[in-house]
């Protein structure tokens, strides 16, 4: 834990460094899009995207030597299933020209794979006539939301980051992960996430944001962000205008958000204003209905108010729209088929329009795409300004001083994921966000340590691991992440049981159904003289009314660094300084409501 006594003041001046560091224009600027310009480059000379020509001029006739079909293809981002890049996909991408590719979270345990496909990709696109690179882009937010595993970092997360407030610990855990995406030829993350920590139902959203104040989180975005890009990696803020105040989950349903345009200026865009000051090179709009806003529920990324009048014409962005996963229910249940949502996300302003599965070759996604391209001059002319965006920002991108390079170098993987330096710092990190919610009993340390019995429950590995390395071998009592009704009371009586005979308990709080199997087996264990101890992870909301705790330490992830900075800190290493990242005000409030 020397890394975290050591570096405690320069992280904070370092914060204040970046602060003011971030809101240089030179951070993000080369990510502007492409203005409409007349191409001055002869239509009887062969070019490719590495002809050397100013990147407007180059982007306007690459577009319009594109057929429909080709322009079309640019926009879109598709993902595949399986280890391997699927035939279907290189197809697409070898034929169809598809513009990006996306590594979801099943296919990426063997990272060696995933580097091995990257590449096979960027050799088909740069097989064709134009030579146009692909986006490669992955969700990699830290803490729970971590696609590309195998061997990368599983970090501390968000909230996490806003628990110990430094801003220099969103810029280098934005900046180590990026890292460990570069080797594996990944371009594009999608983070940071900036939704507030404001519905505290909400288990989509929670620890994956920084804060509940939109201010801080702005910074912190706007921190990790460029931590990513001094990687090499384009981050991306979603999800716009905001996903924090709802408990629903739009890949489930459609979101409704029932807050005015005035609460929405004051409060979710705060993040996103300072992201774009930053010059934020792409934003992700959110499959969000917010009906006092537009009629209809109509979702914020189908809806050019959302995206053309406010996004763009109002907050200034110009950089990328791109759309979270169109097979989510948030886009499809508002259209009732994905290739009219994939239509209205092109008019309403998106750039790069995603889909988690590789489309089948004549599907009407892309037929009836097609077809009003040839048929809808204003539709063609959407599709024509967002290929134009995207060629204009790769150009910008891969030929900029320090892009992703396209094809990864496999031989070097071993040695840079995890990156080198990443351990000791997610693990001091780690340490900086630990919270002392209640400190009864801290440090822990066993009266009669050869004799004293202790009981540890939880649900994940590494917090078994860590409870043993601490204190000699404690008894397990494991219990599965999700049960039924039935099934907790069931476990509730068996973890009361079975604590009966020991001196000291040390639970693992994760979520609603850790929540109930512990409370129901403590107030068991009410009239009995226990140690109580507990340890949240994710979000904090479950154990805040644990009066019968003797110890509440909040650690915000279930990563390895989070278990191992919890029991450091209850075992007397250190003293642990986090700060609660919610507002235990309107907390109180939205539980006298209920």
């Amino acid at each position: 834990m020397s890394f975290l006594h050591k570096s405690r003041f320069s992280h904070k001046i370092l914060g204040f460094i970046l602060f003011f560091a971030l809101f240089s224009p030179s951070v993000f600027a080369p990510f502007s899009h492409a203005a409409s310009v007349k191409a001055s480059i002869p239509e009887d000379e062969r070019i490719d995207f590495w002809s050397d020509y100013p990147h407007e001029e180059l982007a306007e006739a690459l577009c319009s030597r594109m057929s429909d079909e080709e322009l079309f293809a640019q926009i879109l981002m598709f993902g595949w299933a399986g280890q391997e890049a699927s035939p279907l996909l290189i197809r697409w991408v070898s034929e169809r020209k598809l513009g990006s590719v996306k590594v979801f979270g099943w296919n990426t345990d063997d990272i060696i794979q995933v580097a091995q496909a990257v590449t096979l990709l960027q050799q088909k696109a740069q097989a064709d006539r134009f030579k146009i690179p692909l986006y490669v882009a992955t969700d990699q937010e830290g803490g729970p939301i971590r696609h590309v595993k195998g061997r990368t970092s599983d970090t501390p997360g968000n909230l996490a980051i806003g628990a110990a407030a430094y801003p220099a610990d969103a810029w280098y855990s934005g900046y180590y992960i990026a890292k460990e995406l570069r080797a594996l030829g990944i371009n594009m993350n999608f983070a940071p996430t900036v939704d507030l920590y404001t519905n505290f139902d909400s288990s989509v959203i929670g620890s994956r944001s920084f804060d509940h104040d939109p201010h801080f989180s702005g910074i912190m975005g706007a921190s990790f962000a460029a931590g990513c890009m001094a990687a090499g990696v384009i981050p991306t803020a979603k999800h716009f205008p905001g996903h924090g105040d709802t408990g629903a989950d739009s890949h489930g349903k459609l979101p409704v958000i029932d807050i005015d345009l005035q609460t929405m200026r004051s409060r979710e865009l705060i993040p996103f204003e300072y992201l774009i000051r930053a010059h934020i090179p792409a934003v992700m709009s959110g499959h969000l209905s917010f009906p006092q806003i537009v009629e209809g529920n109509k979702p914020a990324s189908l809806s050019g108010f959302f995206l053309t009048d406010l996004l763009r014409g109002e907050m200034g962005f110009d950089g990328l729209i791109i759309t979270d996963d169109m097979m989510m229910n948030g886009a499809t249940s508002y259209t009732g088929a994905v290739s009219a949502a994939v239509s209205l996300a092109v008019e309403a302003g998106n750039d790069i329009v995603i889909s988690s599965t590789t489309a089948q070759w004549e599907e009407p996604m892309w037929r009836h795409n097609i077809d009003r391209m040839k048929t809808d001059k204003t539709f063609k002319q959407a599709v024509l300004r967002s290929a134009k965006h995207v060629v204009f920002s790769k150009l910008k991108y891969f030929k900029s001083e320090n892009p992703v390079p396209l094809f990864p170098d496999i031989k070097g993987i071993d040695a840079a994921v995890p990156d080198p330096e990443a351990d000791a710092f997610f693990t001091a990190q780690a340490a900086r966000a630990v919270t002392p919610y209640k400190a009864d009993i801290l440090p822990y340390v066993p009266e009669q340590a050869a004799s004293e019995k202790i009981l540890a429950a939880g649900q994940f590995r590494d917090f078994f691991n860590e409870a043993g390395r601490r204190y000699n071998n404690p008894r397990q009592f494991y219990f599965p992440y999700t049960l039924d009704t039935a099934q907790i009371h069931e476990k509730a009586e068996e973890l009361a049981a079975l604590a009966r005979s020991f001196d000291t308990i040390i639970f693992c709080i994760a979520n609603d159904t850790s929540r109930r199997v512990v409370s129901q087996a403590a107030a068991r264990l009410s009239e009995q003289e226990k140690k109580l101890i507990v340890i949240s992870v994710l979000e904090p909301v479950h154990v805040l009314d644990f009066t019968w705790a003797d110890t509440i330490l909040l650690a915000y992830s279930y990563s390895t660094f989070s278990f191992r900075a919890a029991f450091s800190a209850l075992a007397g290493d250190f003293v642990p300084q986090g700060r609660l990242p919610l507002d235990t005000d309107a907390l109180k409030d939205a539980r006298t409501a209920h």
